[in-house]
């Protein structure tokens, strides 16, 4: 791509939502000379293949993204762990535990001999 057509086309970022309570997600990447044909290209594009209420057509260079130091930022300051719910997925190895300490080899075998004596 020479430098000419590199300062004519601009990357737009593509968000489109199925309906009007569905949130926006966005959907592929377009180069277009500027925004009023990278939605038409949008249009063409995505509506050909599925239904959509609304698209959004955004220049990359407008988006702004978090910086090392402000993504830090966003690391819990607090010890809340007891928030995050882990579930209860241990529980079936402690039981699966808890059922081998009950029955185990020399108890079964210990069945054995009683039931020869009675």
């Amino acid at each position: 791509m020479s430098d000419k057509s590199r300062n004519f086309y601009q990357e737009y970022e593509v968000f489109s939502r199925r309906t009007d309570n569905a949130p926006m997600q966005h959907q592929f990447s377009l180069l277009a000379p500027n925004q009023e044909i990278a939605l038409v290209m949008a249009q063409e594009n995505f509506l050909r293949r599925e239904p959509a209420t609304d698209i959004w057509v955004v220049k990359r260079s407008d988006i702004r993204k978090m910086d090392q130091e402000e993504k830090e930022s966003l690391q819990r300051l607090d010890n809340k762990d007891y928030r995050n719910a882990k579930g209860y997925g241990y529980l079936k190895k402690k039981w699966r535990h808890y059922e081998q300490e009950m029955l185990d080899e020399k108890e079964i075998l210990s069945w054995e001999g009683k039931a020869k004596k009675s």
